[in-house]
């Protein structure tokens, strides 16, 4: 197979920043996908629509004049989050989920949710409003090795979550073990999955093996080579649970490169390269289309895109950085070739 068309994909779980990263990452998204859920983590976060708004129009400042992207908002949920916020937030156009970040979690989740029941009054509201609920599902316990993070998560959390609300949409994002993808497959319809490229092509070994390589480290950790395996399997089945959420993340190179360097892969420079890759490695190109163009569309209850997207199959090999002077971000695959190249 020499080229692959399918139709526009949105992007269902990414990182832009603001300021000089925004302007330097986002064309990278914004000439493969149509939309993308962009995330609220910013430092302050965005946690009122008010925020979102503001934040969506330097957003739509950034994108070059020859391209057509639609950032879809979300807002950050805390412990002080209001239902009126919530009633505001499911009434706008531009407002399109609820992310929660247990406290402490990841980048810039400080200000995350310390006590998850505590906030079951506000997924009663998101569940009665209809707005959806982003996870990102790890436990936050020192006591718990970050190896098994995601599944204690699922057994102290998500099951009485889905079990006290079973008509809140839910997507747990970037799911990394066989343990999410069989809670997602044995859930209702509400209940999906996002999974990255990073932990559909690598395996633990990527960010351990013969030194530690800070440009594969992200949150939740990359696994061992079963889990990525049952990820591929999840992603390629055609089941409409799991669609492409990429998660990219950009950090400075010096912040990921450092003593205590930043959890985050940046993919956005090479995305739907990187997904070809996998993909084409599981001997299922075929099932592309529906993973990133239609599975999550349908789950947001967005229409399908109507325009189309090309891949060649030829080598190119991906720069070491992206940015100038001392903005310099190193890309996932850095000075590595890839095999598929979008027109």
């Amino acid at each position: 197979m020499k080229t692959i068309t399918i139709t526009k994909p949105d992007d269902l779980h990414l990182h832009v920043r603001n300021g000089a990263v925004l302007k330097t990452v986002l064309p990278h998204t914004a000439r493969q996908f149509a939309r993308a859920i962009i995330m609220p983590n910013l430092k302050p976060p965005v946690t009122t629509v008010a925020q979102a708004l503001t934040y969506r129009e330097e957003i739509l400042q950034a994108i070059p004049a020859e391209l057509d992207f639609a950032p879809l908002m979300t807002l950050y949920l805390t412990g002080s989050t209001t239902e009126a916020e919530i009633k505001k937030a499911a009434a706008s156009e531009h407002i399109h989920a609820f992310k929660l970040y247990p406290a402490g979690a990841t980048t810039n989740s400080d200000s995350g949710v310390a006590d998850i029941k505590a906030i079951y009054p506000l997924l009663a509201a998101m569940e009665r409003l209809d707005i959806p609920l982003l996870i990102h599902g790890e436990v936050t316990d020192d006591a718990c090795d970050i190896f098994d993070r995601e599944r204690a998560f699922i057994d102290t959390y998500l099951t009485d979550i889905t079990d006290n609300f079973p008509g809140l949409r839910i997507v747990l994002e970037h799911v990394t073990t066989a343990e999410a993808v069989q809670f997602v497959q044995a859930s209702s319809t509400n209940v999906a999955a996002t999974i990255t490229p990073q932990h559909l092509l690598f395996n633990r070994n990527a960010l351990l093996a013969g030194g530690i390589r800070p440009h594969y480290y992200c949150l939740p950790i990359i696994k061992r080579e079963s889990h990525r395996l049952a990820l591929v399997e999840a992603a390629t089945s055609g089941n409409p649970k799991f669609f492409l959420g990429t998660d990219s993340a950009p950090h400075l190179t010096s912040l990921k490169e450092t003593a205590c360097g930043c959890a985050g892969c940046y993919s956005a420079h090479a995305a739907l390269e990187l997904y070809a890759e996998a993909f084409e490695r599981a001997d299922a190109l075929d099932k592309l289309e529906g993973f990133a163009s239609f599975y999550g569309a349908d789950f947001y209850r967005l229409p399908r895109n109507s325009g189309t997207v090309t891949l060649e199959k030829t080598a190119w090999k991906v720069p070491p950085t992206y940015g100038k002077g001392n903005l310099s971000i190193t890309p996932l695959k850095a000075n590595e070739e890839l095999g598929w190249k979008l027109q």
